[in-house]
């Protein structure tokens, strides 16, 4: 296959460039959407060491799963918002004031919220979408009681 060659083409490119490829950090993720039946593909071997083919995996902190699929990574950031929540919660039953609040929610939530949100939020379900906004909405009651 084509990809194959690629991958040879850039080993044999990092030995000419004095480059060590790091092949226990090298993962395979496969996304293939043709509508043939299953295919089979060959394993992947760089320097002679073959590359673990995972489902998904975590780059530059977003989840990529093989069908694109972004419920993975939204459920990820609405654990961590969610722990946020605690925090803010808990500031706010020290009765600090709001403005407080929201300088919190914004350094944390908010940030956790939207990060890479470039990348992953156009083709975010609507269920992905809904778990998001009951975050901020619980952030803003907490912020505003």
């Amino acid at each position: 296959m084509a990809y194959l060659q690629e991958v040879k083409n850039l080993e044999r490119w990092c030995q000419e460039n004095n480059l060590l490829l790091n092949v226990s950090k090298t993962k395979e993720l496969i996304v293939d959407f043709s509508t043939k039946q299953e295919r089979s593909y060959q394993p992947l071997n760089i320097c002679g060491t073959p590359v673990e083919r995972v489902d998904s995996f975590r780059y530059l902190g977003v989840h990529i799963t093989q069908d694109l699929s972004w419920s993975c990574h939204i459920n990820t950031l609405v654990k961590k918002a969610q722990q946020c929540l605690y925090h803010l919660r808990r500031l706010r039953d020290f009765k600090l004031p709001s403005q407080v609040l929201k300088t919190f929610y914004t350094c944390t939530i908010k940030s956790v919220l939207t990060g890479s949100i470039t990348s992953w939020f156009g083709n975010s379900t609507m269920q992905d979408r809904r778990a998001l906004q009951r975050v901020v909405r619980s952030a803003k009651r907490t912020i505003h009681t």
